[in-house]
Protein backbone atom coordinates (compact mmCIF):
# COMPACT_ATOMS: atom_id res chain seq x y z
CA UNK A 1 0.00 0.00 0.00
CA UNK A 2 2.58 2.22 0.60
CA UNK A 3 4.01 1.63 -2.63
CA UNK A 4 0.53 2.76 -4.57
CA UNK A 5 0.28 6.00 -1.80
CA UNK A 6 3.84 7.01 -3.05
CA UNK A 7 3.53 6.34 -6.62
CA UNK A 8 -0.10 8.65 -5.90
CA UNK A 9 1.75 11.37 -4.55
CA UNK A 10 4.64 11.58 -7.30
CA UNK A 11 2.11 11.46 -9.72
CA UNK A 12 -0.14 13.86 -8.31
CA UNK A 13 3.25 16.25 -7.78
CA UNK A 14 3.89 16.06 -11.33
CA UNK A 15 0.22 17.08 -12.17
CA UNK A 16 0.72 20.15 -10.13
CA UNK A 17 3.97 21.06 -11.72
CA UNK A 18 2.43 20.92 -15.12
CA UNK A 19 -0.32 22.96 -14.21
CA UNK A 20 2.35 25.80 -12.77
CA UNK A 21 4.30 25.79 -15.91
CA UNK A 22 1.09 26.00 -17.89
CA UNK A 23 -0.14 28.77 -15.95
CA UNK A 24 2.88 30.65 -16.32
CA UNK A 25 3.02 30.23 -20.02
CA UNK A 26 -0.68 31.03 -20.65
CA UNK A 27 0.09 34.36 -18.37
CA UNK A 28 2.07 35.45 -21.43
CA UNK A 29 5.44 36.01 -19.39
CA UNK A 30 5.08 37.99 -15.80
CA UNK A 31 8.52 37.09 -15.14
CA UNK A 32 10.74 39.87 -14.32
CA UNK A 33 12.98 42.48 -16.40
CA UNK A 34 11.81 44.67 -18.98
CA UNK A 35 9.83 43.06 -22.20
CA UNK A 36 8.91 43.66 -25.37
CA UNK A 37 5.40 41.64 -27.01
CA UNK A 38 4.91 40.80 -30.08
CA UNK A 39 1.30 40.83 -31.39
CA UNK A 40 0.68 39.30 -34.49
CA UNK A 41 -2.05 40.70 -37.05
CA UNK A 42 -2.73 37.52 -39.55
CA UNK A 43 -4.85 36.76 -42.22
CA UNK A 44 -8.07 38.27 -44.02
CA UNK A 45 -9.37 41.25 -40.97
CA UNK A 46 -12.70 40.80 -40.37
CA UNK A 47 -12.95 40.98 -36.61
CA UNK A 48 -10.89 43.11 -34.46
CA UNK A 49 -12.10 42.30 -31.13
CA UNK A 50 -8.87 39.45 -29.95
CA UNK A 51 -5.93 42.03 -31.36
CA UNK A 52 -7.53 45.37 -29.86
CA UNK A 53 -7.90 42.95 -26.22
CA UNK A 54 -4.33 41.94 -26.43
CA UNK A 55 -2.93 45.68 -27.19
CA UNK A 56 -5.19 47.21 -24.67
CA UNK A 57 -3.80 44.51 -22.11
CA UNK A 58 0.02 45.21 -22.63
CA UNK A 59 -1.03 49.08 -22.18
CA UNK A 60 -2.05 48.08 -18.68
CA UNK A 61 1.68 46.37 -17.94
CA UNK A 62 4.32 48.00 -16.58
CA UNK A 63 6.91 45.21 -17.48
CA UNK A 64 5.73 45.65 -21.54
CA UNK A 65 8.25 48.52 -22.61
CA UNK A 66 7.54 48.34 -25.99
CA UNK A 67 5.00 46.40 -28.46
CA UNK A 68 5.95 44.93 -31.50
CA UNK A 69 2.62 44.64 -34.17
CA UNK A 70 3.58 41.89 -36.66
CA UNK A 71 1.63 42.17 -39.80
CA UNK A 72 1.14 39.15 -42.31
CA UNK A 73 -2.01 40.71 -43.78
CA UNK A 74 -3.83 41.52 -47.36
CA UNK A 75 -6.76 43.55 -45.95
CA UNK A 76 -9.74 42.94 -44.99
CA UNK A 77 -12.95 44.87 -43.67
CA UNK A 78 -13.08 48.72 -42.82
CA UNK A 79 -14.23 48.99 -39.38
CA UNK A 80 -11.88 46.15 -37.66
CA UNK A 81 -8.78 48.04 -39.56
CA UNK A 82 -9.75 50.74 -38.08
CA UNK A 83 -10.49 49.56 -34.76
CA UNK A 84 -6.97 48.26 -34.64
CA UNK A 85 -5.44 51.82 -35.79
CA UNK A 86 -6.99 53.43 -33.38
CA UNK A 87 -6.05 50.44 -30.66
CA UNK A 88 -2.40 50.97 -31.69
CA UNK A 89 -3.05 54.88 -31.33
CA UNK A 90 -3.81 54.28 -27.50
CA UNK A 91 -1.27 52.47 -26.98
CA UNK A 92 1.53 54.83 -28.29
CA UNK A 93 0.57 57.10 -25.34
CA UNK A 94 2.01 54.48 -23.02
CA UNK A 95 4.44 52.44 -25.33
CA UNK A 96 6.69 52.50 -28.12
CA UNK A 97 4.92 50.66 -30.78
CA UNK A 98 6.40 49.56 -34.04
CA UNK A 99 5.03 47.66 -36.79
CA UNK A 100 6.85 44.39 -38.24
CA UNK A 101 5.70 43.36 -41.96
CA UNK A 102 5.97 40.51 -43.12
CA UNK A 103 5.32 38.80 -46.44
CA UNK A 104 2.31 40.71 -47.34
CA UNK A 105 1.13 43.94 -45.24
CA UNK A 106 -0.96 45.80 -47.79
CA UNK A 107 -4.34 47.44 -47.97
CA UNK A 108 -5.65 47.42 -44.46
CA UNK A 109 -2.92 45.49 -43.12
CA UNK A 110 -0.68 48.60 -43.79
CA UNK A 111 -3.33 51.14 -42.39
CA UNK A 112 -2.96 49.26 -38.97
CA UNK A 113 0.87 49.49 -39.51
CA UNK A 114 0.97 52.92 -40.24
CA UNK A 115 -0.68 53.69 -36.52
CA UNK A 116 2.81 52.61 -35.14
CA UNK A 117 5.87 54.78 -34.41
CA UNK A 118 8.21 53.09 -36.77
CA UNK A 119 7.60 50.11 -39.34
CA UNK A 120 9.82 47.94 -40.47
CA UNK A 121 9.49 45.34 -43.58
CA UNK A 122 11.60 43.10 -45.64
CA UNK A 123 12.55 44.21 -48.69
CA UNK A 124 10.25 41.57 -50.68
CA UNK A 125 7.46 42.75 -48.32
CA UNK A 126 4.05 43.04 -50.83
CA UNK A 127 2.71 46.12 -48.77
CA UNK A 128 0.72 49.52 -50.18
CA UNK A 129 -2.13 48.85 -51.86
CA UNK A 130 -3.76 51.96 -50.21
CA UNK A 131 -7.68 52.23 -51.40
CA UNK A 132 -10.70 50.65 -51.20
CA UNK A 133 -13.04 48.21 -52.86
CA UNK A 134 -16.45 47.08 -53.11
CA UNK A 135 -17.75 43.97 -55.03
CA UNK A 136 -21.23 42.61 -55.81
CA UNK A 137 -22.06 39.84 -57.84
CA UNK A 138 -24.94 39.98 -60.60
CA UNK A 139 -26.43 36.99 -61.30
CA UNK A 140 -29.44 37.99 -63.18
CA UNK A 141 -28.52 36.45 -66.56
CA UNK A 142 -27.68 32.85 -64.71
CA UNK A 143 -30.76 33.48 -63.39
CA UNK A 144 -32.95 33.44 -66.09
CA UNK A 145 -31.22 30.78 -67.85
CA UNK A 146 -32.24 28.70 -64.98
CA UNK A 147 -36.08 29.63 -64.64
CA UNK A 148 -35.29 32.02 -61.46
CA UNK A 149 -37.07 35.48 -60.62
CA UNK A 150 -36.54 37.69 -57.89
CA UNK A 151 -38.54 39.95 -56.38
CA UNK A 152 -37.75 43.06 -54.11
CA UNK A 153 -40.01 45.21 -52.15
CA UNK A 154 -38.27 48.00 -50.37
CA UNK A 155 -39.03 51.25 -48.71
CA UNK A 156 -36.65 53.41 -50.60
CA UNK A 157 -34.83 52.92 -54.78
CA UNK A 158 -31.74 52.64 -52.78
CA UNK A 159 -32.37 49.81 -50.23
CA UNK A 160 -31.20 47.15 -52.97
CA UNK A 161 -28.89 48.49 -54.06
CA UNK A 162 -25.94 45.73 -55.23
CA UNK A 163 -28.57 42.86 -55.37
CA UNK A 164 -27.30 40.24 -57.04
CA UNK A 165 -30.64 40.28 -58.98
CA UNK A 166 -29.79 42.98 -61.39
CA UNK A 167 -27.14 45.30 -62.14
CA UNK A 168 -26.59 49.20 -60.62
CA UNK A 169 -27.89 51.85 -62.29
CA UNK A 170 -26.01 55.14 -63.12
CA UNK A 171 -27.80 57.07 -60.11
CA UNK A 172 -26.65 53.94 -57.64
CA UNK A 173 -22.85 53.54 -59.47
CA UNK A 174 -22.85 57.54 -58.45
CA UNK A 175 -23.61 56.38 -55.00
CA UNK A 176 -21.35 54.12 -54.06
CA UNK A 177 -18.35 56.00 -55.81
CA UNK A 178 -19.27 58.71 -53.56
CA UNK A 179 -18.43 56.22 -50.37
CA UNK A 180 -15.56 54.45 -51.81
CA UNK A 181 -14.15 57.96 -52.26
CA UNK A 182 -15.29 58.71 -48.55
CA UNK A 183 -13.89 55.61 -47.00
CA UNK A 184 -10.45 55.94 -49.44
CA UNK A 185 -10.32 59.92 -48.02
CA UNK A 186 -10.42 58.22 -44.36
CA UNK A 187 -7.76 55.78 -45.26
CA UNK A 188 -5.45 58.76 -46.86
CA UNK A 189 -5.76 60.95 -43.72
CA UNK A 190 -4.64 57.81 -41.38
CA UNK A 191 -1.80 57.32 -43.23
CA UNK A 192 -0.60 60.94 -43.89
CA UNK A 193 -1.23 61.44 -40.14
CA UNK A 194 0.71 58.82 -38.88
CA UNK A 195 3.23 58.53 -41.26
CA UNK A 196 3.29 62.77 -40.84
CA UNK A 197 3.52 63.80 -44.32
CA UNK A 198 1.37 65.50 -46.29
CA UNK A 199 -2.13 64.50 -46.98
CA UNK A 200 -1.44 65.21 -50.84
CA UNK A 201 1.99 63.38 -50.97
CA UNK A 202 -0.53 60.34 -50.01
CA UNK A 203 -2.65 60.90 -52.40
CA UNK A 204 -0.01 60.70 -54.98
CA UNK A 205 0.16 56.98 -54.49
CA UNK A 206 -3.24 56.18 -53.43
CA UNK A 207 -4.73 54.20 -56.37
CA UNK A 208 -4.46 50.74 -55.16
CA UNK A 209 -1.07 49.84 -56.18
CA UNK A 210 1.31 47.09 -54.45
CA UNK A 211 5.20 47.50 -53.63
CA UNK A 212 7.57 46.13 -52.46
CA UNK A 213 9.22 46.96 -48.82
CA UNK A 214 12.37 48.23 -50.85
CA UNK A 215 9.82 50.65 -52.77
CA UNK A 216 8.05 51.86 -49.64
CA UNK A 217 11.31 52.60 -48.49
CA UNK A 218 12.05 54.95 -50.96
CA UNK A 219 8.90 57.24 -50.38
CA UNK A 220 9.01 56.86 -47.14
CA UNK A 221 6.07 54.83 -46.07
CA UNK A 222 8.12 52.27 -43.65
CA UNK A 223 11.14 53.02 -41.82
CA UNK A 224 13.62 50.40 -42.37
CA UNK A 225 14.09 46.97 -44.44
CA UNK A 226 14.28 44.41 -42.00
CA UNK A 227 12.56 41.29 -40.24
CA UNK A 228 10.85 40.58 -37.03
CA UNK A 229 14.10 40.44 -34.94
CA UNK A 230 15.10 43.60 -36.01
CA UNK A 231 11.82 45.29 -35.77
CA UNK A 232 11.68 43.51 -31.87
CA UNK A 233 15.45 44.83 -31.25
CA UNK A 234 14.12 48.56 -32.92
CA UNK A 235 11.20 48.38 -30.20
CA UNK A 236 13.60 47.23 -27.44
CA UNK A 237 16.36 50.42 -28.10
CA UNK A 238 13.61 53.45 -28.76
CA UNK A 239 11.67 52.42 -25.48
CA UNK A 240 15.28 52.42 -23.71
CA UNK A 241 15.52 48.40 -22.66
CA UNK A 242 19.42 47.91 -21.96
CA UNK A 243 20.85 44.28 -23.16
CA UNK A 244 18.80 41.34 -24.97
CA UNK A 245 14.79 41.89 -23.77
CA UNK A 246 12.61 39.10 -23.51
CA UNK A 247 9.95 38.62 -25.79
CA UNK A 248 6.87 37.64 -25.20
CA UNK A 249 3.02 36.35 -26.65
CA UNK A 250 -0.48 36.32 -26.39
CA UNK A 251 -1.58 33.14 -25.30
CA UNK A 252 -2.91 31.04 -28.12
CA UNK A 253 -6.71 31.01 -28.12
CA UNK A 254 -6.47 27.64 -29.71
CA UNK A 255 -9.74 28.05 -32.04
CA UNK A 256 -10.48 24.39 -34.05
CA UNK A 257 -9.70 25.15 -37.14
CA UNK A 258 -13.36 23.53 -38.07
CA UNK A 259 -14.35 26.70 -36.04
CA UNK A 260 -12.06 29.01 -37.84
CA UNK A 261 -12.74 27.97 -41.17
CA UNK A 262 -16.66 28.28 -40.56
CA UNK A 263 -16.65 31.78 -39.36
CA UNK A 264 -14.22 33.07 -42.24
CA UNK A 265 -17.08 31.06 -44.65
CA UNK A 266 -20.09 32.31 -42.90
CA UNK A 267 -18.58 36.24 -43.06
CA UNK A 268 -17.27 35.74 -47.06
CA UNK A 269 -21.29 34.44 -47.78
CA UNK A 270 -22.67 36.74 -45.84
CA UNK A 271 -21.07 39.90 -47.69
CA UNK A 272 -21.49 38.61 -50.76
CA UNK A 273 -25.69 37.50 -49.98
CA UNK A 274 -26.00 40.72 -48.69
CA UNK A 275 -24.90 42.71 -51.89
CA UNK A 276 -21.89 44.82 -50.46
CA UNK A 277 -19.04 44.46 -48.98
CA UNK A 278 -16.44 47.13 -48.32
CA UNK A 279 -12.66 46.49 -48.27
CA UNK A 280 -9.29 47.63 -47.75
CA UNK A 281 -8.18 44.62 -49.42
CA UNK A 282 -5.57 43.55 -51.68
CA UNK A 283 -6.48 42.20 -55.41
CA UNK A 284 -7.17 38.74 -54.89
CA UNK A 285 -4.53 37.29 -57.25
CA UNK A 286 -1.17 39.23 -55.03
CA UNK A 287 -2.71 37.45 -52.15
Amino acid sequence: MSIVKNLLAAFGLVIVVILLISLMLSSGGHGRGDKVAVVKLQGVILDSSEIVENLDKYAKRKDVKAVVLRVDSPGGAVGPSQEIYSAVQRLRKSKTVVASLGSVAASGGYYAAAATEQIVANPGTITGSIGVIIEFINASELLDKVGIKGRVIKSGKFKDTGSPLRDLDAEETALIQSVVDDVNSQFINAVAVGRNKPVEEITAIADGRIMTGSKALSIGLIDKLGDLNDAIELGASLAGIKGIPEVIYPPEKGAAFASLFGSVLSDNLRGYMSGMRIMYLIPTGVR
